[in-house]
């Protein structure tokens, strides 16, 4: 029987209005999005390494973001974005390498060097896919994405456990 996950209490995201969390004081944090399909990947990999008490989430209302966060956290304003010794890295792919390479936890890439250097071809795709798979569903670029799909899939077949 698996075991239950357990609930994190989110904190509000935070707006116009917000004062801005002290920076640089030792606490780690994911400036996020909740929403931000390239904040999640981060996130993820934050909760899947088992980080919930060691990177604390700052989630950012994107609507309505804080000047501060352009102004003192991240000036290309965007999200995610981590604050950890000293220094404010971003870019969402970057980061998922950086927190599993810096943070305890299971490893998200194979031990295996084969196994591990195919992982990282497949991950320098992710960017290509997504936006292959998010145009065409917006309609805005190829109508047909199964390339892309196909792609993955024969990818993931190369190895018999995925």
């Amino acid at each position: 029987m698996a075991t239950p996950a357990a609930v994190e209490n989110l904190p509000p995201p935070l707006s116009s209005g917000a004062e801005q969390p002290p920076l640089f004081d030792g606490t780690t944090k994911l400036y996020t999005c909740y929403t931000c399909p390239f904040a999640q990947r981060v996130w993820i990999t934050r909760n899947c390494k088992g980080l919930q008490d060691k990177i604390k989430l700052i989630p950012l209302n994107l609507q309505d973001r804080p000047a501060w966060y352009k102004e003192k956290v991240y000036p290309l304003s965007k999200v995610p974005a981590l604050e950890h010794n000293g220094k404010i890295t971003g870019e969402s792919l970057d980061l998922i390498k950086y927190v599993d390479s810096n943070f305890e936890g299971p490893s998200l890439f194979p031990d295996d060097p084969e196994k591990r250097k195919f992982g990282e071809e497949l991950w320098s795709y992710v960017d290509e896919f997504m936006k292959i798979v998010y145009t065409s569903f917006k309609g805005e670029g190829p109508k047909e994405c199964g390339s892309a799909f196909d792609h993955l899939e024969s990818a993931l077949g190369k190895f018999e456990d995925g």
